[in-house]
């Protein structure tokens, strides 16, 4: 299995009818992921066993669903062995894991991930963009600044709004307006 690749993948995380921007950590040949308790991911994780990692270059769907619940058209069931996993429907690739959590802190688990079966659906190239990247990034800010108004997190989401405006395109752009509808007034971006 190898749609992967070593370091930080980040991925729509499927559980359960459930999707959220996730980053699955690849070292030594092995994966695994921290998730925050609470989460619906965390609690599907618990209840069922599974996750697939859904690869994905559409940078609006990183903002739909670090901020909100996709209805479930949105995915399709999967038979992996004999169990039934979701992956999302516009995935260009999916890789389902078997997953065990191997440590816990009072806001986090970590979760080791056994490789089930992946998939990839499309064959493109994505050269490197910038925007798509500060889609990422800033996404991954303005969650954390919704939960705490950190200014130094909302210039970060500043910063990389405007590398979205120089390098992205029209996906990214719509990702970014729809990010702004998630922001506090006050985080108005340039």
């Amino acid at each position: 299995m190898g749609l992967l690749r070593e370091g930080i993948n980040e991925v729509i995380a499927t559980t359960h009818w459930n999707a959220a921007p996730m980053g699955i950590i690849s070292r030594g040949g092995s994966q695994r992921m921290v998730v925050f308790r609470g989460s619906h991911t965390a609690e599907n994780i618990r209840s069922h066993g599974w996750v697939v990692a859904n690869i994905t270059f559409d940078p609006v769907v990183y903002v739909e669903t670090a901020f909100g619940d996709l209805g479930r058209e949105r995915f399709v069931p999967e038979k992996v062995g004999d169990r039934w996993v979701q992956r999302l429907a516009g995935a260009e690739a999916w890789a389902a894991f078997e997953t065990h959590v191997s440590r816990e802190t009072n806001e986090a688990m970590m979760v080791d991930l056994t490789p089930l079966y992946e998939q990839m659906l499309t064959c493109a190239v994505h050269p490197v963009n910038r925007g798509f990247s500060s889609v990422i990034e800033a996404t991954v800010h303005a969650t954390r600044y919704v939960m705490g108004r950190d200014p130094a997190l909302r210039e970060l989401i500043r910063h990389h709004a405007s590398i979205i405006r120089r390098c992205g395109g029209r996906r990214e752009m719509e990702a970014l307006a729809l990010l702004q509808t998630h922001l506090p007034k006050e985080t108005i971006l340039p």
